[in-house]
């Protein structure tokens, strides 16, 4: 737990704002590469109209890449792993909650605006258990599975609740989906910053917010994940075990998060999002894409 106490100190030492990024060792000492990182992202942010932010740590190293690390972003369905982190340690607690069927009419799937797993006849016929919600919920992004979810923990801001509760205190999420996307940039509900989301899914992944099972079951599910393949897929070696989950509206805004695993290495905890500053504009995987590209590169 040395690494994962080391994530979760020293955010006003490591702060980076202003699109000025900072690549920090384990002592908090600025070294070698900093100045280019930053150059780098800049030109990105700049060759994309875009807004980039960046938490990287390596767990083994403690290497940090931080650029606009405690600005705000939409979250987005980046969400959606703290939905099921919630079922799996509030709701779950004898192990039969997963079991539950849940049932919903057609017109909940539509209105959710993405229902590729619950949006199915047969799913639709039958209703779908809590457990079938949370790998449709992660894996593949279901907004309709994720607001089924977010009934069943009485409603958007029990996710307020459990970030808190596992130290937290930046995340927020205020509305069900599909509003939640819609991403303005004065925007502070629905949002969160790079560096608060890396600490948060490396509790859940890699340290002790969950019980074991519990943290088995969620890294499996964003291990699934379908979504990431033209962003974080796509920037990372093919080589590198990934556990992620992504999310995108309005605004262009596009986002990944998650914890990677190089072969014969200690984790990586890897967030990246960004947003651009016109409402029609298009999720930019290349984006993603090239931003994680750079983060390999550096702490690869």
């Amino acid at each position: 737990m040395g690494a994962l106490a080391a994530l979760a100190g020293g955010g006003g030492a490591a702060h980076a704002a202003g699109g000025t990024a900072q690549v920090r060792s384990g002592g908090g000492d600025a070294v070698r590469g900093a100045a280019g990182v930053s150059r780098r992202l800049r030109a990105l942010e700049r060759e994309h109209d875009a807004r980039i932010g960046v938490f990287a740590y390596d767990t083994g190293t403690r290497r940090r890449v931080l650029h606009r690390a405690d600005e705000r972003f939409p979250m987005c369905s980046v969400f959606k792993t703290f939905a099921a982190a919630a079922v799996l340690r509030d709701l779950d607690r004898d192990g039969d909650f997963l079991a539950k069927r849940i049932r919903y009419s057609r017109q909940e799937a539509d209105d959710s605006g993405y229902a590729p797993v619950t949006g199915r006849p047969e799913n639709i016929a039958r209703g779908m258990t809590v457990g079938e919600l949370c790998g449709a919920a992660v894996s593949e992004s279901d907004n309709a599975a994720a607001n089924l979810l977010l009934r069943e923990l009485g409603g958007p801001r029990s996710i307020t609740r459990f970030c808190r509760s596992v130290g937290d205190d930046v995340s927020r999420l205020d509305r069900w989906e599909p509003e939640l996307n819609s991403a303005e940039p004065w925007r502070v509900t629905d949002t969160s910053s790079p560096r608060a989301l890396g600490r948060s899914y490396a509790r859940l992944v890699l340290g002790d917010a969950l019980e074991p099972g519990d943290r088995t079951r969620l890294t499996d599910w964003l291990l699934a994940n379908t979504t990431n393949g033209e962003r974080f897929r796509a920037g990372l070696p093919a080589d590198w075990l990934l556990g992620d989950k992504t999310g995108a509206g309005s605004y262009g805004t596009n986002n990944d998060a998650g914890v990677a695993w190089p072969p014969g290495r200690a984790p990586l905890v890897l967030v990246v999002l960004t947003t651009k500053f016109e409402p029609d504009a298009a999720p930019d995987n290349t984006l993603v894409r090239r931003t994680a590209e750079l983060l390999a590169e550096e702490l690869g």
